[in-house]
């Protein structure tokens, strides 16, 4: 027995693991074995964007059965999408999409003779196998396997999970080459470090446990936690990929080849609608915060990004009185004032004076900043308004628009437009709670996206600064505060449509929808036909002193982050929302 296994590996077998075509070393020339993941390990993948999707849709998007083509992490659009996309990125070698750390690693590992590099990723090998062996050689890295997960093993071994997968590689290559003394692996997600260190721990364990049936010695293991960075597409290209796998999703439901699934949608939630605030205007008005000098910026939430129109979908009605979304209106300060020294707050008045407008506060207002535990809407409060000095008498531009966060629902038949308003409660209530893996049944609108039986989904923006970890409620949109009745209707939203069948941002019954569908839409009256998404933000407001622009590798989508609801004081989670301007 002993010999038979002893026999099965060999270099040939491990070999059948990778898809590049070189030969591999004597098992007697390789001590080292150093193991490297790909996605946010060495290569900085694109992740859902928290700013531009719900949270749940993010987890949703990341389920392999949300979609019939697999969803994020199985379409090989999605990756070659990042940056200024593959036509673009492949003849400067993805420059800035790596992790440079990690590369001066690999290139280490491969100067050293007697050390086998491998590239080891979940990615599956029929889809991703020819993009990510270009993507590396873009980047010159010669590694000695790129290994990808295939649907079988090459012994006919069922591939269960990533890490299932993983662990039959690393089996494969502590036992076939026996000389090694060291065992080096790579990887972003901690919960695949823990099942990683686990592994390896039993393998000593039982190589130790009887030392005279074992194949080979122990081998010194270790497994590096490398800190991922939290990357993304354009927006624009990411809500088109995203459409695009919609509109192929639910063409092959309605062919009748799928009959359990149903057919998906994006709809929008708006948070609030209002004259929204430039990034240098925003810092421009910070300037006038009058808090007491005595507590820590650290405690304060600095805003100053927009007036408030309502703390909801505008009205139609009052959307044509003030020029419809896109429309700008220039502001004078002409009054500071502050609310038990908790709550600063600058009065404007439009220029010209007969300008119309609306606000559902008693008068129009910028709320500048707030010290923790205190709510925006205190700023209604503000009693004694002091005149700006002459200096100080700020002239500003804004524009109408909506605090927006996208969300992916089951298409509903017959749905109007204030429905799609709302999150399906069936959509959100109605899982599996028996155990398999989750899916959307025509009978059953049970969200996907369970982290309890996806092994791809990243977690946005955890507590590491990363998108795997910590906090899953981070980058949440509609988390607001409970107080408001309006907050407690599952974040109440608009739609970016005048009507059922053109502009819903599907593709399915109503055939396909891309981007340029946003145009000509009645709903936001003159400024209908220039529609278009507006990603400016102002600057970082996480209850710090910074006053900086949004640093980021993408446009940034909120119009202020951790942006509060000036009349209801209902609180975004500072990760989530997006403006929609002219």
């Amino acid at each position: 027995m002993a010999a038979r296994k002893l026999a099965s590996y060999t270099v040939t077998g491990l070999k059948r693991w990778s898809c590049l075509a070189t030969e591999l070393p004597a098992i007697s020339q390789v001590k080292a074995l150093h193991v490297y993941d790909f996605d946010n390990t060495l290569f900085m993948s694109p992740l859902p964007n928290p700013k531009l999707w719900a949270g749940q849709t993010i987890s949703f998007l990341q389920t392999q059965e949300s979609f019939i083509n697999g969803g994020w992490w199985h379409d090989p659009r999605i990756l070659e999408a990042t940056g200024q996309g593959i036509g673009k990125e492949e003849p400067k070698g993805w420059d800035g999409w790596w992790n440079e750390q990690v590369v001066d690693l690999v290139q280490l590992s491969l100067q050293q003779n007697d050390t086998l590099t491998i590239l080891l990723t979940g990615r599956s090998e029929d889809r991703f196998a020819h993009l990510v062996k270009r993507m590396v050689a873009s980047k010159d890295l010669a590694f000695d396997m790129i290994c990808l997960k295939p649907h079988v093993g090459p012994n006919n071994q069922a591939i269960t999970s990533t890490m299932n997968y993983k662990q039959a590689v690393l089996r494969d290559l502590i036992f076939t080459y026996k000389d090694a003394d060291e065992i080096k692996v790579y990887e972003d997600r901690f919960k695949h470090t823990r099942a990683f260190r686990d592994y390896l721990d039993g393998v000593n364990k039982t190589l130790l446990s009887s030392p005279a049936a074992a194949s080979r010695k122990p081998i010194a293991a270790e497994v590096i936690q490398v800190s991922d960075v939290a990357t993304t597409l354009d927006p624009v290209a990411e809500t088109a990929e995203v459409q695009r796998m919609i509109n192929e999703h639910n063409t092959a439901i309605n062919s009748g080849s799928h009959a359990l699934l149903v057919p998906l949608e994006i709809k929008r939630t708006v948070f609030f609608t209002g004259y929204l605030v430039s990034p240098n205007d925003t810092t421009r008005l910070l300037s006038l915060v009058n808090l007491p000098s005595n507590i820590p910026q650290s405690e304060v939430r600095f805003l100053a990004d927009n007036i408030i129109i309502t703390p909801r979908p505008c009205p139609p009605s009052v959307l044509e009185k003030i020029g419809g979304i896109g429309r700008k209106q220039t502001w004078q300060v002409t009054g500071l004032g502050s609310y038990e020294s908790r709550v600063s707050a600058a009065r404007v008045t439009p220029i010209p004076a007969n300008a119309p407008y609306h606000t559902d506060n008693a008068f129009p207002l910028v709320v500048l900043a707030v010290v923790r535990g205190s709510r925006p809407h205190d700023a209604n409060r503000i009693q004694n308004w002091q005149p700006v000095p002459s200096g100080k008498q700020i002239v500003f531009q804004t524009e109408v628009g909506e605090k927006v966060q996208l969300r992916i629902e089951a298409e509903i038949e017959g749905e109007g437009e204030y429905e799609s308003l709302f999150v399906n409660r069936n959509f959100k209530r109605n899982r599996d709670h028996q155990g398999g893996p989750p899916d959307l049944q025509r009978d059953s609108y049970r969200p996907v996206g369970s982290q309890r039986y996806n092994d791809e989904s990243r977690k946005p923006m955890g507590a590491n600064g990363g998108y795997r970890g910590g906090n899953p409620n981070r980058g949440r949109g509609g988390q607001h505060n409970s107080n408001h009745n309006y907050q407690n209707r599952n974040a109440r939203g608009g739609r970016g449509a005048g009507n059922r069948g053109n502009n819903r941002g599907r593709g399915g019954r109503g055939g396909y929808r891309s981007l340029d569908d946003v145009q000509n839409n009645s709903r936001y009256g003159n400024q209908g036909s220039s529609y278009q998404p507006n990603y400016d933000d102002g600057p970082s407001q996480n209850f710090s002193s910074g006053v900086n622009g949004y640093n980021s590798s993408f446009p940034a989508l909120s119009g202020g982050v951790g942006s509060y609801n000036n009349t209801t004081g209902a609180q975004s989670n500072g990760d989530g929302g997006l403006p929609y301007g002219k």
